[in-house]
C-alpha cells in the first residue's frame, strides 16, 4: 500500500500520511506525492477542500531519519520538501488537518496552514529543531509568532515543549478537541462543511484572511537557508550524532 494515499470524497480531497509502521515519517518521496496532490487541486474545480490525515494511532513522526542523516552530512534540504512547504503555503483551496497522537517536526508546523485542525484527545504536539542545533521551517518563525503570541511560540519552537491537544486549542492551533474514535468522522464532516460552501466566495474570504502568500513564501526560504547552514553546522552535526546514538 503506497505511504501516501490520495482518496476522493465527493468534493474532498482525502491525503492520508499511511506509513504507520515508522511513525508516518516522511520520506522525499512522501513529500512529492504530498505537494502533487496539493498542486493539481488548484486546477480541479470539482476538489472544494483538502483533508490531511495520518493513521489511527499517529499524526506524522516529522522527517524520514535516514533522509534527515543523509541530508545533515550533504548540507542541504531536499528538493522534495521544500517543494511540499510552497505548497502548503500557495494552496487555494482550503485545507483541514485531522491529527490522531504524535505530530512531531513539520508534522507541526504544517498544522498552522491549515484552517482547521480537528485534534483526537490523544494528539501532542512537538518541535525539536532546536534541541537538534536546527531551526523551525515551514513558515512557523512568522505564523507561530502570531498565531499565539511569541511567549508561547518560543516555548514550542525554540525551547521544545510539547503541547496537548487541549494546549494547542487554547493557543489556536487547534480548532476542536474530539475522541480518537470520532476524529475520522468528526474531520470529513468539517471539510464536507466547508466544501459546500461557494467556492469563490470561500476562496476570496480566505485570501484576505491569510495576507499575503508570499511574505510567507519569502520566510519559507529564509528559513531553508539558515536550516542548510545549521545542517552543516559542527553543533548540530554533534546534536545528531548524539540523537542516533540514544535512538540505536
Amino acid at each position: 500500500m503506497p505511504d501516501i494515499l490520495i482518496i476522493s470524497e465527493g468534493p474532498v480531497r482525502k491525503i492520508r500520511i499511511n506509513r504507520p509502521e515508522k511513525k508516518n515519517a516522511l520520506t522525499l518521496a512522501m513529500y512529492e506525492s504530498m505537494a502533487a496532490a496539493i498542486e493539481d487541486s488548484a486546477t480541479e474545480a470539482n476538489v472544494r477542500c483538502l483533508l490531511i490525515s495520518g493513521t489511527h494511532d499517529v499524526f506524522c513522526a516529522g522527517n524520514d531519519l535516514n533522509d534527515f542523516v543523509a541530508m545533515a552530512r550533504g548540507g542541504a534540504l531536499g528538493a522534495p520538501i521544500v517543494r511540499f512547504l510552497h505548497a502548503l503555503a500557495c494552496c487555494e483551496k482550503p485545507l483541514v488537518a485531522a491529527v490522531s497522537g504524535a505530530a512531531v517536526g513539520v508534522g507541526t508546523t504544517m498544522l498552522l496552514h491549515c484552517d482547521q485542525v480537528i485534534a483526537s484527545d490523544t494528539a501532542t504536539l512537538l518541535t525539536p529543531f532546536v534541541s537538534l542545533g536546527l531551526l523551525p521551517e515551514a513558515g512557523s518563525s512568522l505564523l507561530a509568532p502570531r498565531l499565539m503570541g511569541h511567549a508561547r511560540a518560543f516555548s514550542l519552537l525554540v525551547m521544545g515543549k510539547s503541547l496537548s491537544a487541549e494546549e494547542a486549542k487554547a493557543a489556536g492551533i487547534v480548532t476542536a478537541v474530539v475522541p480518537a474514535a470520532e476524529l475520522d468522522a468528526q474531520s470529513l464532516a468539517v471539510a464536507r462543511e466547508i466544501a459546500a460552501l461557494p467556492p469563490e466566495s470561500v476562496a476570496s474570504a480566505r485570501r484576505l484572511m491569510r495576507g499575503s502568500v508570499e511574505e510567507i513564501v519569502a520566510r519559507i526560504d529564509e528559513e531553508v537557508d539558515a536550516f542548510k547552514t545549521r545542517l552543516a553546522s559542527p553543533e548540530a552535526q554533534k546534536a545528531l550524532a548524539a540523537f542516533l546514538t540514544r535512538k540505536r
